[in-house]
């Protein structure tokens, strides 16, 4: 992702003629693209899109299930009356 925006603020400056940027090949500017869809393919290959889908999934029942405790009144034992 950061990739693709760090790719259109370059065409961004490009365009705008402003700062070095102006100057650079459009090769270069444009570099960032490719990058993206390598960086893409390669998560996908190796499981790390799977991987961090999985992560986010777990963070969210974790917190729904900490939720359903704590409105059963059973939430973190250290915080529980004795």
């Amino acid at each position: 992702m950061w990739f693709v925006v760090i790719g259109v603020l370059m065409i961004l400056l490009k365009v705008g003629e402003i700062g070095p940027v102006a100057q650079w090949s459009w090769w270069l500017v444009l570099a960032p693209f490719p990058l993206a869809t390598i960086w893409w393919a390669f998560a996908d290959k190796f499981g790390y899109t799977q991987r961090e889908a999985m992560r986010r999934m777990d963070q969210k029942k974790d917190a729904r299930r900490q939720k359903a405790l704590e409105a059963l009144g059973q939430g973190d034992k250290s915080k529980r009356r004795r």
